[in-house]
């Protein structure tokens, strides 16, 4: 089969979307399907066998492309639109992957095309966006409309979690959908050196990940503060983040009175994110908004280290009290969450070995393959028999 994948993101880059955008590639290719991926400029090839990269040209002030709604991610879109079209003008593909917002531009060239499209939903737009601008009730509405089109023009969809599965059965009542988990990164046994910056006599809380508001670092740092001066000893490591982001979280450690206590190391590459996690005494998911479920949880729960998450609908679709310590998400609450771990060793072990046992099971790289060659096999090829050679 030839597959068209519109994915407008920076690819490959080491967070949420590519991340998942490879792992798709990576089952595709083993099941002997030749891709064309369109992605942004930014970005490196991850050399996958079977896929060709087709990159957006470097349109000036595009660079360092936000995770989210940005002005420079409408720009880039309306360049790919008109290449999506060249694309398929000049290959014959049976599908079309459209990831996101991609899916719009699919919808648009379906009718002069005719290829169908798979929508990939990773987020929800109209959510992402109210939580960043707080829409207007009238325009969510609209834009609701439009993400609820896309669905019902596609012959299936795949989702990162149960709660956007629940979203776009809503949509398209009757469409084949299956969720798709993202899975651990941590793909080897996690080493015993420490990294030079992350080598530390007191116990470890930490936290991987970009440091966008919704994230909750703050929130982390406001709740290790309380914690620190409830009489606990700890240091909590930050990994990720810009350099303005890192700097305004570094000033509330400081004005919080625990900057001596905290470290901020910036973005580490994905490929070392097991050093990391091998340092932590406790590792820590504080979003407090969104609806999917934040992949580094998935290498939290491998880590072999205990996870402390907000008790909101983005963890508990996949965490349990089996398997973590929710807390409500308040200062106060991830004090006594922070300080509750820190405290009882045993907890921390038994926590950590039911977390990499459900991994095992359920968000392993293996369940994620047999979970999407099931649903392509099942409800995507048949419909597509007709025009696959």
């Amino acid at each position: 089969m030839r597959v068209l994948v519109l994915a407008p993101q920076p690819f490959f880059v080491p967070r949420g979307t590519p991340i998942a955008v490879r792992a798709l590639l990576q089952v595709l290719s083993v099941e002997g399907h030749d891709c064309d991926v369109l992605v942004y400029a930014e970005g490196t090839d991850p050399g996958i066998e079977r896929v060709r990269l087709h990159r957006l040209p470097a349109l000036p002030g595009t660079r360092n492309m936000p995770p989210g709604f940005s002005l420079k991610k409408v720009i880039c879109d309306a360049v790919m639109l008109p290449m999506a079209a060249w694309r398929m003008l000049r290959g014959k593909y049976d599908l079309v992957i459209a990831v996101e917002e991609a899916a719009f531009i699919a919808l648009m060239l379906k009718p002069f095309f005719r290829v169908p499209y798979l929508y990939d939903v990773d987020s929800s737009i109209p959510e992402q966006m109210d939580d960043k601008f707080d829409l207007p009730g009238w325009l969510r509405r609209l834009l609701e409309g439009a993400e609820a089109r896309a669905a019902r023009g596609s012959i299936g969809a795949i989702t990162c979690c149960r709660a956007l599965q629940d979203l776009v059965e809503g949509y398209a009542p009757g469409l084949p959908v299956q969720t798709l988990e993202d899975v651990t990164l941590v793909t080897e046994a996690l080493p015993e050196a420490a990294p030079e910056d992350c080598s530390f006599d007191e116990p470890v809380v930490m936290y991987i990940g970009n440091l966008e508001s919704y994230q909750g670092v703050g929130l982390l740092i406001e709740g290790f503060a309380r914690a620190i001066s409830d009489g606990h000893h700890a240091r909590l490591v930050i990994i990720g983040g810009s350099e303005t982001h890192v700097a305004e979280h570094r000033a509330l450690a400081e004005q919080l009175g625990v900057a001596d206590q905290v470290s901020l190391l910036g973005p580490r590459p994905v490929e070392r994110i097991g050093e990391y996690l091998a340092q932590a005494s406790i590792v820590v998911s504080p979003r407090t908004q969104g609806r999917n479920t934040p992949m580094k949880v998935y290498s939290y729960l491998d880590s072999g280290s205990p996870l402390l998450a907000t008790r909101l609908p983005t963890h508990t679709q996949v965490l349990d009290d089996e398997i973590s310590i929710l807390v409500a998400p308040e200062a106060a609450d991830m004090a006594r969450g922070i300080g509750t771990l820190l405290s009882d060793p045993a907890l921390r072990a038994r926590l950590a070995e039911a977390a990499q046992d459900r991994v095992r099971r359920e968000f392993s790289p293996e369940a994620y393959a047999r979970k999407l060659t099931g649903f392509m096999s099942e409800q995507i090829l048949p419909k597509l028999a007709p025009t696959t050679g």
